[in-house]
């Protein structure tokens, strides 16, 4: 769970835009989106598939 604490002379508009950072870095944002529509097993593999061979790409280099 993500909180955030007002720190000392900080805006209301700070805080949304440091918590939004904060949900955009945890990843929470990409998350919803791909549970918002149903995605076929099939689907979620080959994509999982993908990412890991871009991982091993971007580590051999």
């Amino acid at each position: 769970m993500i909180k955030v604490r007002a720190r000392a002379g900080e805006s209301i508009q700070q805080m949304v835009k440091r918590f939004k950072k904060m949900c955009e870095k945890e990843g929470l944002i990409r998350d919803i989106k791909r549970n918002s529509y149903y995605e076929k097993p099939s689907e979620r593999n080959r994509r999982k598939r993908r990412k890991a061979q871009r991982a091993a790409t971007l580590a051999s280099r």
